[in-house]
């Protein structure tokens, strides 16, 4: 039902045929990547968090890790992530599947700049075992986010 649910949305917004579906699992990063034959960081992972009693996704580059200070720098909120088995009924899809499409009403979303190196990343599409192919600009674009936020750790090369 969420796969349905993300390419209804995306339908919607004439990104349907950017859908990728897979035969093998796309639920963690890892997988993802190896699926889709990218290097991990291009996947456009999608975390799940509660401020207060408001759901908020970030995507963040798939190695990326929060830094919790520049969290709370950013919302004025301790970084508090959704218990795994509340995820699906808060976000309107389960983990592995988490994209910012076909979500369920009032969820804010916002973009890390840590995607900023990227030309191409790989978000989920509702389930694990989907991806969307999209440039920087048709994320900012269908994602309807609120903005870019630098909330992630800086990666060590």
């Amino acid at each position: 039902m969420s796969l349905e649910k993300a390419e209804k949305y995306l339908e919607e917004k004439g990104f349907l045929d950017h859908v990728i579906e897979l035969e093998a699992s796309t639920a963690t990063v890892t997988e993802a990547a190896a699926a889709l034959h990218v290097e991990p960081s291009m996947i456009a992972k999608t975390m799940s968090f509660l401020q207060n009693d408001k759901a908020v996704l970030i995507l963040t580059e798939g190695t990326a890790r929060v830094d919790n200070r520049k969290y709370k720098d950013t919302f004025h909120t301790k970084a508090k992530m959704i218990p795994f088995d509340e995820v699906e009924n808060i976000i309107g899809h389960a983990p592995g599947g988490v994209c910012p499409f076909g979500i369920n009403e009032g969820i804010e979303v916002y973009l890390d700049e840590s995607l900023k190196q990227f030309t191409t990343v790989y978000p989920a599409a509702g389930n694990d075992h989907s991806a969307v192919k999209l440039t920087i600009s048709e994320l900012e674009q269908v994602a309807e986010a609120n903005g870019w936020v630098n909330v992630c750790k800086e990666t060590e090369n």
